[in-house]
């Protein structure tokens, strides 16, 4: 009977599965495809001359695992002729291939007798091996010793001498840089290395140290001869005289110099008028230019509730006309945030601020209540009007340096928001009227919708009524919720929604 014919399909199905990953044998392959054992076995014969298969010999053992062939070669051990082969048909194996296996699995065990003289070669070798290791190892641990020992010395001398040469370093000082230096050396440190820590030259210790003492510098107590061209005593008594005449009384000593070179007369230098005339205390500030003042920084205030800290400035709003501007008059609530008075005018005088303070401290009823109104140093600030206004409604004064705005932080902040929010007008004002529209908008919108970072991203005007508490709660409640629900989320505790009890303007640094 005529064998049937395989369609193409089923053959390249039947030559994958001989290849890896899959590696089935005749047999499956067979099953799987209703195909004779013959007609599988030409299909691998062929895969074989293309070069896509290795030989039997691999493929067979590449089949099974080496635990595969392990576990076979440890059930059959025991089992007779009979046995075996019943095995081998059961699971698709041969006798032969059964008994190799065992055969490499003896080899495998067993040892091999090695000469004696490899044995001592192999033992040389490793003495060898084990004397570098230690010498290895003695190194890296002498290297260790040094860097603890240099990191001790670092703590212990956190300043060190630096680079500049000449330095005059006392007896004491000496002596501890020895003490410290010995010690880094004891411990296991270079001494090279130890001065490099403390930027000293190893030349220079070795001067400081003689026959174990450390000696101080001779350089101060040193007998240092008179320089030829220092001037006489007659010579300097002749200067001081000099200034003292009425034609030089009151010129200084850039100026007589060149008059006397002018009548062909030569004493001194300028800078040798001016050290003569210092060591007689002769040099007093007699100028009517104020000297240089230092200004202390204001003192620290701090709100804990609204209406007790308040900061103000003026600013400019540009107009249409180039050249012409307004004056934006801004009162702040540092604790708050909130705008409690705000004002354009066409002109900065002390009037128009005294009488928007009055405004703001009615609306918000604290006259009389010891409010700190902080302000830079401008002429509306110093006014005798805006002084006498914060005296009638008991308004205590705060000031900020002269030329330093980080002592008004929270207007200078107010004024970028305003000029840097989305509705600022790019080419100016039409007008005072349109000015003052807008700012009455900006307040408002300011102060009801706007959410302050400073203030955990509430409104001024929820802060200012002390509605922050509440809001801030429910966030946090909301946070906790959704932790718990899923933690994984938060790799560390939920964001602060705390309440900010008081808010500081100026504050002192802390000590570091």
């Amino acid at each position: 009977m005529p064998a049937l014919l395989v369609d193409l399909e089923t053959k390249e199905r039947g030559r994958i599965w001989l290849l890896p990953p899959y590696n089935y044998s005749l047999r499956r392959v067979g099953n799987e495809l209703s195909v004779a054992v013959g007609t599988v076995h030409k299909w691998r014969q062929e895969l074989k001359d293309e070069g896509l298969l290795p030989d039997d010999e691999v493929t067979k053992n590449e089949v099974y695992t080496a635990d595969q062939i392990f576990s076979f070669v440890i059930d059959t051990a025991s089992m007779s002729e009979h046995q075996l082969a019943a095995y081998c048909r059961e699971n698709g194996l041969y006798v032969e291939q059964v008994k190799k296996w065992k055969i490499i699995s003896v080899q495998a065990h067993m040892t091999k007798p090695e000469s004696k003289h490899k044995q001592d070669s192999l033992r040389r070798a490793d003495r060898k091996k084990i004397q570098i290791l230690e010498k290895e190892l003695a190194r890296k641990e002498k290297a260790l010793a040094e860097t603890a020992a240099l990191l001790v010395l670092r703590e212990k001398y956190k300043c060190p001498l630096g680079t500049e040469r000449g330095r005059l370093t006392p007896l004491p000082e000496r002596q501890y840089l020895v003490s410290l230096i010995n010690e880094a050396t004891a411990n296991g440190a270079r001494k090279a290395e130890a001065c490099r820590i403390i930027s000293l030259s190893i030349r220079t210790l070795q001067r400081w140290v003689k026959n174990g003492v450390v000696c101080g510098d001779e350089r101060a107590s040193a007998v240092r001869p008179t320089p030829s061209n220092k001037l006489s005593t007659e010579e300097r008594k002749k200067i001081v005289d000099l200034c003292n005449e009425p034609e030089f009384a009151s010129l200084t000593p850039n100026q007589i110099v060149p008059t006397l070179a002018d009548r062909g007369i030569y004493h001194a230098s300028e800078s040798s008028f001016y050290r003569i005339l210092k060591d007689h205390d002769l040099l007093a500030k007699r100028a009517r230019s104020r000297s240089k003042g230092h200004h202390k920084k204001p003192r620290a205030q701090t709100a804990t509730a609204p209406n007790q800290v308040w900061t103000w400035d003026i600013s400019y709003l540009p107009s249409h006309v180039k050249g012409q501007h307004y004056y934006l008059y801004m009162i702040l609530d540092i604790f708050s945030r909130k705008i409690v008075g705000a004002e354009v005018y066409s002109q900065e005088l002390g009037v128009h601020a005294a009488d928007l303070l009055q405004r703001s401290a009615w609306a918000e009823k604290c006259v009389n209540r010891r409010l700190i109104l902080h302000s830079d140093n401008g002429a509306p600030m110093r006014s005798f009007t805006m002084l006498a206004k914060m005296q009638d409604l008991g308004v205590i004064s705060s000031y900020s340096r002269p030329r330093v705005s980080n002592d008004n932080p929270y207007s200078e902040s107010l004024f970028k928001t305003v000029k840097y929010c989305p509705q600022w007008p790019l080419k100016g004002f039409l007008n005072i009227d349109d000015a003052r529209e807008w700012v009455d908008g900006f307040v408002h919108w300011y102060n009801t919708r706007h959410k302050h970072s400073g203030i955990k991203y509430v409104t001024p005007e929820e802060r200012h009524a002390g509605l922050d508490l509440a809001i801030l709660s429910k966030r946090d409640e909301t946070y906790q919720k959704a932790k718990l629900k899923n933690p994984r989320r938060w790799s560390r505790s939920c964001r602060n929604w705390g309440f900010i009890s008081e808010v500081k303007l100026n504050p002192e640094k802390k000590a570091a």
